[in-house]
């Protein structure tokens, strides 16, 4: 399970590198993160590229999984030896299919294709011996290397970056352009912004996302990309509102799309855009910005 990563591994410190995936991590692969302790060595979400490659450059310990994704766990069987751990919001779809597919809410024909997509493209493995953890919970590796996680919720219930000397993993506070990704069953929009309004705190010499941007230098760099991925919400919000102009229906607003463009296919899409327009309508109906005129059908006041 050695695998030489080359020119691929990042260095950040004496301790910590970044695997870098493909497409610079851009989904399905991601950027795993290693930490290299005197005691342990650790891998936070480990990538389908870690698993294509055969392994980390170093033997691993522990998995640190930040979230119960598909394309976050998919090295977890793969490291079979190596303890997991998830925060214990999302134990459950570490442990079980049956429990991921709750995490997504799927159901009938879109949840067979997708947990075969699961099963085949990111080698999903049930972990029922995984561990849980909470916010602020301290994984010491030994030689003053230390992981903290910081509990981020809105994108799944459990959702955690982590805090390491010098270093914040952000996992999918992608800061993309794409923005913040809220519609799964277990996610929350409440919640992603009061993350986003935490990880503001966050004071780090590189920033780490799992996916697209990976290290991001300095903390004022960090903020400016933060603004713009916040406020992706805002112009999606205002986006619905204008659509709302007449009365419309939930799937209505799904068929329309806010939050995929047009030409893309997923099983899960409908779900999503399904999802991320209740939670609007409820902000909306919440702050008097819209009603509900028909039953099941909503106007912009």
């Amino acid at each position: 399970m050695i695998a030489d990563w080359g020119a691929d591994e990042r260095r950040l410190t004496n301790d910590i590198s970044v695997l870098v995936g493909a497409n610079k991590g851009g989904y399905p692969s991601g950027n795993s993160l290693l930490i290299r302790g005197a005691g342990e060595t650790v891998l936070i979400d480990p990538s389908i590229d870690v698993v294509a490659r055969g392994g980390a450059p170093v033997p691993i310990d522990a998995v640190i999984n930040s979230h119960s994704h598909e394309d976050h766990v998919a090295g977890n069987g793969f490291f079979a030896d190596a303890r997991v751990h998830v925060h214990h919001d999302d134990l459950p779809g570490v442990t079980s299919m049956d429990g991921l597919m709750a995490v997504y809410g799927l159901d009938g024909e879109a949840r067979r294709v997708f947990e075969q997509q699961v099963y085949d493209e990111f080698h999903y493995t049930p972990r029922p011996d995984a561990q849980g953890f909470g916010d602020g919970h301290v994984f010491d590796l030994g030689g003053g290397t230390t992981v903290e996680a910081v509990h981020l919720p809105g994108h799944t219930r459990g959702h955690s970056g982590f805090r390491m000397n010098g270093v914040f993993f952000l996992s999918d506070i992608d800061l993309t352009g794409f923005g913040p990704y809220y519609g799964d069953v277990w996610s929350d929009l409440e919640q992603f912004e009061e993350s986003l309004v935490r990880v503001r705190e966050e004071e780090a010499e590189f920033y780490v996302t799992f996916h697209h941007k990976g290290v991001i230098e300095g903390r004022e760099t960090f903020l400016q990309m933060l603004d713009g991925f916040h406020a992706v919400i805002g112009r999606r919000h205002a986006a619905m509102l204008d659509f709302l102009s007449e009365p419309r229906s939930i799937a209505e607003m799904a068929e329309h799309r806010f939050i995929y463009r047009p030409h893309v296919e997923m099983p899960f899409l409908v779900s999503v855009e399904t999802r991320s327009a209740e939670m609007h309508v409820a902000r909306m109906l919440h702050r008097g910005e819209a009603q509900e005129v028909a039953p099941a059908r909503y106007q912009a006041t």
